[in-house]
């Protein structure tokens, strides 16, 4: 086969073709978010059988048809078979791999948000780290490799990089102790939660998951997230979301 070609990735969704089919998303360094046909993965004894299942990352040789990919075999690197074995993480798992479905388009370069999921899924393993602190994290930096991000370094009335005071989901970023008293925008944020933004934003993906916040961090973190990710997903169309804790 001419049309061979080999995809370094993680499988993002899985659904049955047939009796014994697969047709799996793939988010790959090579060619972005992808399609592959895995004819007979589901059928007993076949070598794809456990190869073809979420999560699942490595290597995947595909013959690349006309209009479509057919996986022909998987050197895998990680089931990250860990996620399974406790309920929240499974749901936060899914959630990932949702969301990097909903916003990677097919053949987009998508290098860093696979990076962002692999990062992400591997701190799940881990247990170092609250799942929820590791879903903000991957919110928020998800949103600055999509150029989506609130301003988080200087106030979004004046300009000021001084006494950052409060968040506004209306105008996108942080507001600083004069214009909130002018402008009367939104809630206050402690100076340890707006750090925690920061860090995120300019922080490489490598080194995301090392650093762990305070109750109230997390609190505001959240309330902040789950306002201003509205603006840009639809939750209504991602299954697990409603699971989440």
């Amino acid at each position: 086969m001419d049309n061979k070609i080999t995809l370094k990735g993680m499988i993002i969704k899985v659904s049955p073709v047939g009796e014994k089919g697969k047709r799996l998303v793939l988010l790959t360094l090579e060619n972005g978010k992808v399609t592959v046909f895995a004819n007979n993965a589901k059928k007993a004894g076949s070598s794809l059988l456990a190869a073809t299942n979420p999560f699942v990352f490595g290597s995947f040789e595909v013959y690349q048809g006309k209009n479509s990919y057919t996986l022909l075999k998987a050197d895998i690197d990680d089931y990250f078979l860990e996620i399974s074995e406790n309920l929240d993480r499974t749901y936060y798992g899914f959630y990932f791999l949702e969301i990097c479905d909903y916003y990677c388009k097919e053949n987009n370069d998508e290098t860093e948000v696979l990076k962002l999921l692999y990062q992400s899924i591997k701190a799940l393993c881990t247990d170092k780290i609250e799942y929820k602190l590791i879903r903000r994290i991957f919110e928020l930096k998800l949103l600055v490799l999509n150029g989506e991000y609130p301003n988080v370094f200087s106030c979004v009335e004046c300009g000021t990089k001084e006494n950052l005071l409060a968040f506004s989901i209306r105008k996108d970023g942080c507001i600083c102790k004069e214009c909130a008293k002018l402008y009367g925008e939104d809630s206050k944020l402690l100076e340890a939660t707006i750090y925690t933004m920061q860090f995120i934003v300019c922080q490489s993906i490598a080194k995301l998951y090392t650093f762990r916040v305070s109750e109230q961090v997390l609190l505001q973190l959240e309330k902040i997230m789950d306002q201003y990710l509205r603006k840009y997903i639809n939750y209504e169309k991602l299954n697990s979301y409603r699971f989440l804790s």
